[in-house]
């Protein structure tokens, strides 16, 4: 646990399952992959950089369980150890758009901050370049997503802070746009990291990735993040974040390595299964998709091969594993853009029944010939 606390801020305790083992020793269920992947890069000292490093699995909140918020919760994670640049920030961001586009979540907006702009901010406004200040008002902040403003204020009011002031810099974080409309409404020259969010947004727009926006709403919780932090939201849905990540340059120096530069974003798996719910979408109802089917069981083998040519082609495809009869077949297929119905009949003539789901017309293209029709029916 002192670990844990020492890396992340002392407030942690109050997010972690901690407790005395039979040896006395103090010890914490795993809050996140991002220490321990992190300790593990600091001390991999031939590692080829930048290392790309993924993990998944369960993790431990000590929270107020309701829904989309749990105690236990999947989790996956991605980070990237090396030269600290925007570059690698851009790279997670992009890499988090398109894994919501390839999910078929729609709505879906990166809300993008920089931790050193607000915590600049919070220092003028308080007057205090004090590091408990900051971070008592960066977690006031962090709050907004579960608490009112009301209670925010009144919470930390009793700790001595002015309501003016706890006023301003909630009115501070409800700050959203590009990063010209940002440019019209706050003056950007007083913050020396202004140009690292305008470059990253160039990055971004010459990756194609649309669907963001400044938010100095966005700080995350944790003391370890040092510069670009950001979430992702779905605008339909009011669950909160459905991941979140951004630079953490002061863990790994925490380790002992200076020269090492880390981003990262982690989602949690049951938070964006309840998106995917509420937006009605899923892999199965991606139109781009499509359903092999077959007649009878003789048949089911070469059903099997075209779909795994179709997979390795990178062609989103579906086949029955149970030995349904067609006509169940055909009720799952319903959500395809089209199914290849795979008969013994046409089969023999190197054949198989190309059928639109849409309109239900149909077909007979040869199999040598079925990955090129394939691809220009979808696109």
């Amino acid at each position: 646990m002192s670990v844990i606390e020492a890396k992340s801020g002392p407030t942690i305790r109050d997010d972690v399952y901690f407790f005395n083992d039979k040896g006395d020793r103090e010890v914490s269920l795993r809050f996140d992959f991002t220490v321990g992947l992190t300790r593990y890069a600091t001390e991999q000292k031939s590692m080829k950089l930048p290392a790309k490093i993924s993990a998944f699995g369960g993790v431990w909140r000590y929270d107020e369980p309701q829904k989309g918020r749990y105690r236990y919760f999947h989790q996956w994670d991605i980070e990237i150890f090396g030269r600290q640049n925007t570059e690698t920030d851009s790279e997670i961001i992009e890499f988090t758009s398109k894994f919501f586009s390839n999910l078929g979540l729609t709505n879906i907006i990166l809300s993008i901050s920089h931790r050193k702009i607000v915590q600049s901010y919070i220092s003028s406004l308080f007057e205090s370049e004090d590091s408990e200040v900051i971070s008592d008002i960066l977690r006031a902040i962090d709050k907004i997503q579960k608490k009112s403003e009301q209670e925010i204020i009144s919470e930390y009011e009793k700790k001595g802070y002015q309501k003016e002031k706890l006023e301003k810099i909630l009115e501070f974080s409800k700050l959203k746009g590009s990063p010209e409309e940002i440019s019209k409404s706050l003056d950007v020259s007083q913050f020396e990291n202004w140009s690292e969010l305008t470059t990253l947004f160039e990055s971004l727009s010459n990756r194609n990735v649309k669907n963001i926006q400044i938010d100095f709403g966005i700080v995350r919780g944790l003391d370890y993040y040092s510069g670009v932090v950001f979430e992702a939201f779905d605008q339909t849905f009011d669950i909160g974040a459905l991941v979140g990540g951004g630079r953490y340059d002061n863990l790994p120096s925490v380790f002992g390595r200076n020269d090492l530069g880390a981003t990262g974003v982690a989602g949690g798996v049951e938070r964006i299964m309840l998106a995917l719910e509420n937006q009605k979408s899923s892999f199965k109802e991606n139109t781009n998709r499509i359903s092999v089917l077959y007649v009878n069981d003789e048949m089911k083998a070469n059903a099997m091969k075209i779909t795994s040519s179709l997979r390795e082609n990178n062609i989103p495809t579906d086949i029955d594993l149970s030995g349904r009869a067609l006509k169940k077949q055909m009720e799952n297929s319903i959500q395809s853009k089209f199914s290849i119905i795979v008969g013994p009949d046409e089969f023999s003539n190197g054949m198989v029944v190309v059928r639109n789901m849409s309109d239900r017309s149909e077909n007979k293209v040869k199999i040598s010939e079925l990955l090129e029709y394939v691809k220009n029916y979808l696109v």
